[in-house]
């Protein structure tokens, strides 16, 4: 028995957030799971827009925009063997990506984190930080800022170029 079956990946189409769904990719691959791709359109935001400004026009922009993120993640997928099944929903993104894992079964959840932190955290919250608290599965969020992501010891092959996530200073490498 695999331990992952249905792994869910929201996304948002950035080139930042394929570093997420490169992680759902590859664990799907050695679990032998289905990845669903979800792409939530956030209306919250829009809400306030001039009302010179068509809801029926913004609305198709966004529609366009999330049905070339999930495809993106299809093409991630080609020659992976991994199958995906993509969706794309309207809503509060941390409400929505919690539904849709319950209601399809989803075992893990992989999403981007931008790593925010201190007061802005505080202040704004995370659609992230909203999912682990909701979500009943695990949540996995693998963080995306391109400084710390470039920076890691895993990625540079040399633990003495490692950095902090925190601070972004190096590391003493094999040093208690």
């Amino acid at each position: 028995m695999s331990l992952y079956d249905r792994i869910l990946v929201p996304t948002d189409g950035s080139a930042e957030g394929e570093r997420a769904v490169s992680h759902a990719l590859a664990l799907a691959s050695v679990h032998g799971a289905t990845v669903h791709a979800l792409y939530v359109v956030d209306t919250a935001k829009y809400a306030g827009m001039p009302m010179e400004t068509t809801w029926e026009g913004v609305g198709n922009l966004l529609r366009d925009d999330a049905t070339e993120a999930v495809e993106a993640v299809e093409r991630l997928a080609e020659g992976t063997g991994v199958a995906v099944d993509t969706a794309v929903v309207e809503g509060s993104p941390s409400r929505e990506i919690v539904r849709y894992a319950e209601e399809h079964g989803c075992d893990l959840v992989v999403m981007g984190t931008h790593g925010r932190g201190g007061i802005d955290r505080l202040l704004l919250g995370s659609v992230a930080e909203k999912v682990v608290r909701a979500a009943a599965v695990p949540v996995m969020t693998v963080r995306i800022d391109g400084d710390v992501a470039a920076g890691t010891a895993a990625e540079s092959g040399n633990p003495a170029e490692a950095t902090t996530p925190d601070d972004g200073e190096p590391e003493a490498a094999g040093r208690s």
